[in-house]
């Protein structure tokens, strides 16, 4: 089966893609640097010919919910487009668990490219995961320097790996909507997991947690982005993911 992966050279992306070729499928990335512009659409049906399934993990980087809603609504629209002229089955995204209890900027993107999903013309599946274990890293990178400014916040992260094989295993199945959100073995603080990462680069730097004002910050701190029902779990840990992944001095 041809399955469209929008967003198919990003992290969980470039998994997905490795997941599907060892399930046996024919993942087709859109990308810009395979010549498919999603948010103007640019490229796309070309692409598309033949596809029967589409994984979108397509995504930006931005705190404004002015940006995040035009990205993540005109690429949603534009990918369902598509998918109806080709006749796709089953329309798999992924998301973020509390983007309904958080309110960032970025995450009224991710409600909207639900919302669309929703009123769509295509059977979909979403699938809300925690942060990946990356997330102490992207943070720390964002303002390199001597001192790093880390957000408080409870997060049960899992591996980007993981994410992407479940979601193979979504788009491969019948749509159901909602999936059961996707979590870490275990809760962490995001600022403990940055001193611990930047130990294993065996980098000094002087870390300031920051707590963001007013209800945000509450829900940061508190349950907000936790998962509050069953679901399925990762196995591997930060620490796992650090061994295998940070280069010591590096």
């Amino acid at each position: 089966m041809r399955v469209a992966v929008a967003g198919g050279t990003g992290l969980v992306g470039r998994y997905v893609v490795e997941e599907l070729a060892a399930a046996g499928q024919e993942p087709v990335v859109l990308a810009r640097s395979r010549g498919v512009d999603l948010v103007t659409g640019a490229g796309l049906d070309a692409a598309m010919a033949g596809v029967q399934a589409v994984v979108d993990v397509s995504n930006l980087t931005t705190t404004s919910a002015k940006k995040s809603i035009a990205f993540f609504e005109g690429v949603s629209r534009h990918l369902l487009d598509a998918g109806a002229r080709v006749g796709v089955s089953h329309h798999a995204a992924l998301s973020i668990v509390g983007i309904d209890r958080v309110g960032m900027g970025y995450y009224q993107g991710k409600l909207r490219q639900e919302e669309v999903l929703k009123g769509g013309p295509t059977p979909w599946t979403v699938l809300r995961a925690t942060q990946f274990h990356e997330f102490a890293q992207q943070i720390l990178d964002r303002v390199p320097g001597p001192l790093a400014i880390v957000p408080r916040m409870r997060t049960q992260p899992v591996a980007a790996r993981e994410v992407a094989q479940h979601l193979v295993r979504l788009v491969l199945a019948p749509p159901q909507a909602m999936a059961p959100d996707l979590a870490g073995p275990r809760v962490e603080q995001l600022v403990d997991m940055a001193r611990r990462l930047l130990r294993a680069r065996h980098q000094h730097r002087l870390l300031l947690p920051v707590k963001l004002p007013g209800a945000t910050g509450a829900a940061m701190t508190g349950e907000g982005q936790l998962p509050t029902g069953p679901g399925s779990r990762g196995s591997q840990t930060f620490d796992e993911w650090l061994a295998e992944n940070v280069t010591q001095g590096g």
